[in-house]
Order: structure tokens, then C-alpha cells, then sequence
């Protein structure tokens, strides 16, 4: 196969394949293959009716095709070309598949780091119960302490923006930190192509006309909405819970999930997302050649 740099140009081609795949994760959303395409070395080439997706750094390994994948002879596929390096990142539905047709190729194993976490966006819009009431406290703190309105992401907002992400890399130290320096170069990535992607969502929270918080988000399929990136400033209390539930309330029902992505095994993270009560998770798995 011939793997090329991910191209912008290419991108309503890459859309065509994403929208037969049986199940789509969050890695797998355009914006974020070309936001992380330099820090992962992501390269895709064309084969099989499928695009192929492979990483150089920080090892090569390659991701989930991306397309029909009932359609596809999997055990010809393995013959085919050599995946040594094995899979990452690959969806329940695709390793359940491989699972039944290549048991004998390859070996199969869980990636709870990957796992996507989805939530009920009535759910989280609401805040309704026990189970909310910290998260619907903090809400209303901000609420009360500050005078602020809301309102859509826009392009005229991303100088601001990136002005708040240049100030939340400092509060954070991202440059003690690989992760966060490689997320805010991510993040910068996407704002400069911002509008080459029209599908992307998001909103902003504004304090005496200054962005405090910020998300970006993107239909991942016609019931899912995934959050790419929210950022918001550590003096305003209750900003986190505040912009989640501004921005799941604007969509007013549009869509019946929110995917917020996975936590990467970091144990902080994962207790977060887990206190907003996951209804589901999207499970993803590794796969390597059984020699």
C-alpha cells in the first residue's frame, strides 16, 4: 500500500468511507486525524475500499481501517500485506469481526485506555438527581458569581481562543508535559484550518467579553456529538461544568449522546469521566499478527 501525508483536499473522500463504517470511535473523526496527524505521524493510503490509517510516532503501529467492513475478505486482506507492527485503537464491532474470520492470525486484546466514554445528553444537560448534584452545584456557583452569556463557536473566536489555550498551557505547564504540548499544537492545528472544517460545533463562554471556556466538538454519527477539545479558566469556578452544559443544551436534542473520548489510562482523567455516569462505552481493543 501506498501511505501519503493525510491531506485536507482529501477530506470529503475520507467522509464517504467514515459514513459506511459500522462503528465509528472518536479517533476516527476527521478533525482529529488531521489535528494529531503531525504528532502521530498519521499516514493513510487507499486499498481494499478502504482507507488505511498508520502511525510512525511514537512507534509505528497502524489504526483501524476505515470503511465497509462487511464487505471486506479479511482473511485475503492478512495474506495479502504484512501488518506486523499490529492495530491499535480497533472498534468492538471490527475486532468481534476479525475475531470470527481470522482467529487464526491474529491475537486480539482489550485497550481499556482507548475505551470511549458516552454519556446521555439529556442526562447531562439536565443534571437532574443525586447523582448530578455536585456537578448542578458547581453549574450554579458560576452561574451566580459571574456575569457571562454564551454563545456558538465561531471563526471570529479563535484568536481569543487560542489567547485562553496559550493561557491554560501555563496554568498547566504543558511544556513540563509531552501530552498537553502535543494536544495544544493539536488544537492549534485544527483553529488554522478551522474553516475547512465545516461540520465542527462548538461554543464559548464569555466573561466582560472575554472567552473564560471554550469547546469544540463534531457529529461523529446522526445520534453522537464527540467534544475534540474544551478548555476553560481555572478562576472561574464551576467553568468546566458550565460550558459542558451550555453547550449540550444549545443542540437543543439534535443528538441523543456525547462522546468524550477516552483516558488514555491516566487514573486522574479516568475519574473524572467517570463521574459524569457513562451510560455506555466504546470499546476499542489491539491486534497483532500471530507469527
Amino acid at each position: 500500500m501506498d501511505f501519503k501525508p493525510i491531506q485536507l483536499e482529501r477530506a470529503e473522500f475520507y467522509h464517504q468511507h467514515l459514513k459506511q463504517t459500522p462503528q465509528v470511535a472518536s479517533d476516527y473523526s476527521f478533525a482529529n486525524i488531521w489535528g494529531w496527524a503531525r504528532e502521530y505521524g498519521l499516514e493513510w493510503a487507499f486499498s481494499h475500499d478502504l482507507v488505511w490509517l498508520r502511525q510512525s510516532s511514537p512507534k509505528p503501529v497502524y489504526w483501524a481501517p476505515v470503511g465497509p467492513w462487511d464487505r471486506i475478505d479479511w482473511p485475503g486482506v492478512f495474506h495479502q500485506h504484512d501488518f506486523k507492527p499490529g492495530f491499535t485503537r480497533v472498534p468492538e464491532t471490527l475486532a468481534d469481526l476479525w475475531g470470527r474470520q481470522t482467529g487464526d492470525i491474529l491475537r486480539i486484546e482489550e485497550d481499556r485506555a482507548n475505551w470511549d466514554y458516552i454519556y446521555d445528553v439529556e442526562e447531562l444537560t439536565t443534571l437532574s438527581g443525586n447523582r448530578f448534584h455536585k456537578k448542578k452545584n458547581l453549574l450554579n456557583q458560576f452561574k451566580k458569581q459571574n456575569d457571562y452569556h454564551y454563545e456558538p463557536f465561531s471563526a471570529a473566536m479563535i484568536d481569543q481562543a487560542l489567547a485562553l489555550q496559550d493561557d491554560w498551557c501555563t496554568w498547566r505547564d504543558c511544556e513540563d508535559s509531552d501530552v498537553l504540548s502535543a494536544e495544544n499544537r493539536a488544537i492549534q492545528r485544527v483553529f488554522i484550518a478551522w474553516d475547512r472544517f465545516p461540520e465542527l460545533l462548538g461554543g464559548a463562554i464569555m466573561v466582560e467579553d472575554l472567552i473564560v471556556a471554550y469547546t469544540i466538538a463534531e457529529p461523529l454519527d446522526p445520534n453522537t456529538v464527540v467534544i475534540h477539545f474544551e478548555k476553560g479558566c481555572p478562576a472561574h469556578k464551576g467553568i468546566y461544568q458550565a460550558i459542558n452544559q451550555m453547550f449540550l443544551a444549545s443542540l437543543e436534542g439534535r443528538f441523543q449522546y456525547v462522546n468524550r473520548e477516552q483516558d488514555l489510562g491516566n487514573e486522574g482523567l479516568r475519574k473524572a469521566k467517570l463521574s459524569y455516569h457513562p451510560v455506555a462505552f466504546n470499546q476499542k481493543y489491539r491486534a497483532s499478527l500471530i507469527s
